[in-house]
């Protein structure tokens, strides 16, 4: 893929963001990594403080526990592209009067998922690994449960801009944060991790 097409999605989805009221000056944080046909690319929820501050995916404390899990089953954040599906930090004031991190509001999600679904069809990843709910809402029913799908397969169906829909192989891992406030999803975490380890030839061979 030509480099500048990814930096045009990125140019046009900014523009646009910048059309909001109250987003005008947010920053956008769109995907990172191996664009190029890579074997996975990682999809989460939106970006944090971190990710905002350093206009990349990935970087705060889920990041990090995302990263030790992959290099734990031999996997590197090199190889693969690693994005959001909401491409803004989701934010709120709270009491104490600190900026403090909140979940996507489905306006949000709805706002966004179109240009994550064009960067996939820049990216061309030969299958797609959500973390957490709100990204595996993204391509499945909105009933289904990162609870009852994790660490198997699924198919993503995603809708192309020329009317066609895009197949790829899904799997679901639960949310790195999550491991931070739920200690018993580390062992969880863990197997699933070996489970998609263990069945990516068969993707690779696709």
């Amino acid at each position: 893929m030509d480099p500048h097409t990814l930096h045009r999605l990125r140019e046009a989805c900014a523009a646009e963001v910048r059309t909001v009221p109250g987003l005008e000056t947010a920053r956008l944080v769109f995907g990172d990594g191996n664009d190029q046909a890579p074997l996975l690319m990682l999809i989460g929820e939106a970006p944090g403080q971190q990710e905002a501050l350093q206009g990349k995916p990935f970087v705060g404390k889920a990041g990090q526990n995302l990263t030790a899990f992959l290099n734990a089953v031999g996997l590197s954040r090199d190889e693969l592209y690693i994005s959001n599906v909401v491409k803004i930090r989701p934010h709120r004031v709270s009491a104490a009067g600190r900026t403090v991190n909140r979940p996507p509001t489905r306006e949000e999600i709805v706002r966004f998922t179109p240009w994550l679904y064009r960067e996939i069809a820049l990216v061309r990843p030969a299958a797609l690994v959500t973390l957490g709910n709100v990204a595996l809402r993204a391509f499945v029913p909105a009933e289904a449960n990162i609870g009852e799908c994790h660490g198997r397969w699924t198919e993503a169906l995603i809708p192309g801009e020329d009317g066609r829909t895009l197949r790829l192989p899904l799997f679901a891992l639960y949310h790195p944060a999550a491991v931070i406030y739920r200690r018993e999803l580390t062992a969880v975490y863990q197997a699933d991790l070996e489970r998609l380890r263990a069945t990516l030839p068969n993707v690779a061979s696709r």
